[in-house]
């Protein structure tokens, strides 16, 4: 081989070294499949839009647990949870990980660590392990308005239980994509095997706006183009496929027929779940814990309009949990002092009602379906959660007016 053909094949071996390393660092691989670009490729163009979504509950819905993700106290004597038996789970901290040991007259029964932390510790936080493939609810969970480590909800008062297996459609709300590895029938019930650590953790950009790969190629390569391109336009969907979006989430324990991590924006709802044919008659009778989709879509307010959603009073990109104000403002927008739909259950000025509307009108209420037994209590609390079933609450409204009053 000549000098020259020897430095040419030289340059293109280094040529080739070099790219490769390239492609290595900045080249990103999604486990979802080459359609989907990830988060951070959002942020390139839409920063600031993703530094707000980083503080909502809905990107929080789940984490690789750790002291910073971990809501409840480690250091005793807050780290105890008694059960009627006399039993103790004991929240520890330990070399390897945090971990919920189950102790009974002082001697070890069993224990396990945490391994991922699913809420965002507003109201609730609950916790799984992984062991052989599978993932497990751990016994205690920690509840929020209590400021205590409670009961994880339908699990026994009398004595932890470590064999609650955790499936695929729980992860299909809590997370953005997990890993199966395996499918298969045990009798009348389908089992599942998890890839280890390959967890999408929270709600990220593309489940509600789709695969963006194509969307992010096409963009970086054509800086200059402002219409977007390759990417769902989910201001240009039909109100009902921007309902089926949320209520994919908000609508309670369907039966799925598909996996919901399939669920692409302007995709129909029924065609991911079976028919609900037990499904309350009456919005009255729908519990007020994960069925937001039915009882707002009972209300007076979304019957008489034409176009009324869930974006229609939340802001997804933004944490506006709790601001009250800002919700009644939105309510403002149809129920202005101009018109014959405002408040007239008092003679209070209307700048005071206009503060807030949410607690007459969609009050937070027991739920029959998240009780939890913290420390100390005898009987189980029902979680309040906020009904989304629009209407006049006279109990609610009473108390509401009458604090407003003084």
């Amino acid at each position: 081989m000549s000098k020259r053909l020897l430095l040419v094949w030289g340059c293109l071996t280094a040529c080739i070294v070099i790219l490769s390393q390239c492609i290595g660092k900045t080249g990103h691989k999604d486990a979802r499949g080459p359609q989907f670009a990830g988060m951070a490729s959002c942020a390139a163009c839409h920063q600031q839009v993703v530094n707000s979504y980083l503080r909502t509950a809905h990107y929080h819905t789940s984490a690789p647990a750790a002291a910073a993700t971990v809501a409840g106290p480690f250091i005793p004597p807050d780290n105890v949870f008694a059960y009627s038996s006399g039993a103790q789970v004991v929240m520890e901290k330990r070399d390897s990980g945090l971990f919920q040991a189950a102790y009974n007259k002082g001697a070890l029964q069993e224990s396990h660590r945490f391994d991922i932390a699913v809420g965002s510790g507003r109201k609730a936080q609950t916790y799984l392990y992984w062991e052989n493939g599978k993932y497990f609810q751990l016994p205690v969970s920690y509840f929020v308005p209590a400021h205590s480590w409670a009961n994880s909800p339908g699990f026994p008062a009398a004595f932890p239980k470590f064999d609650r297996t955790i499936p695929s459609t729980c992860f299909g709300c809590h997370s953005t994509m997990v890993g199966i590895k395996n499918v298969k029938m045990e009798g009348v019930r389908i089992t599942e095997e998890f890839e280890k650590g390959q967890v999408i953790y929270g709600i990220d950009c593309e489940r509600c706006h789709g695969p963006a790969a194509a969307h992010v190629q096409y963009h970086t390569a054509h800086p200059q183009e402002k219409k977007a391109m390759y990417i769902t336009q989910v201001a240009g969907l039909q109100n009902q496929q921007k309902l089926d979006m949320c209520a994919l989430c908000h609508s309670g324990l369907g039966t799925p027929q598909k996996s919901m991590f399939d669920f692409k924006p302007g995709d129909a709802l029924a065609d991911y779940f079976f028919p609900d044919f037990t499904a309350p008659r009456r919005a009255g009778e729908i519990d007020v814990h994960g069925t937001q989709y039915q009882l707002f879509t009972a209300s007076r307010c979304f019957i008489k309009s034409r176009n009324m959603n869930c974006a229609t009073c939340h802001n997804p990109h933004v944490q506006e949990a709790n601001n009250l104000a800002l919700f009644s403002q939105r309510c403002m927008q149809c129920h202005n002092t101009g018109s014959h739909t405002f408040c007239k259950m008092t003679k209070l000025p209307a700048a005071t009602l206009a503060q807030n509307c949410i607690d007459c009108h969609m009050p937070a209420l027991p739920s029959s379906q998240i009780m939890l037994l913290a420390n100390g209590q005898k009987s189980p609390t029902p979680d309040a959660i906020r009904t989304h079933l629009i209407t006049v609450y006279k109990a609610a409204t009473g108390k509401v007016l009458a604090r407003l009053q003084h």
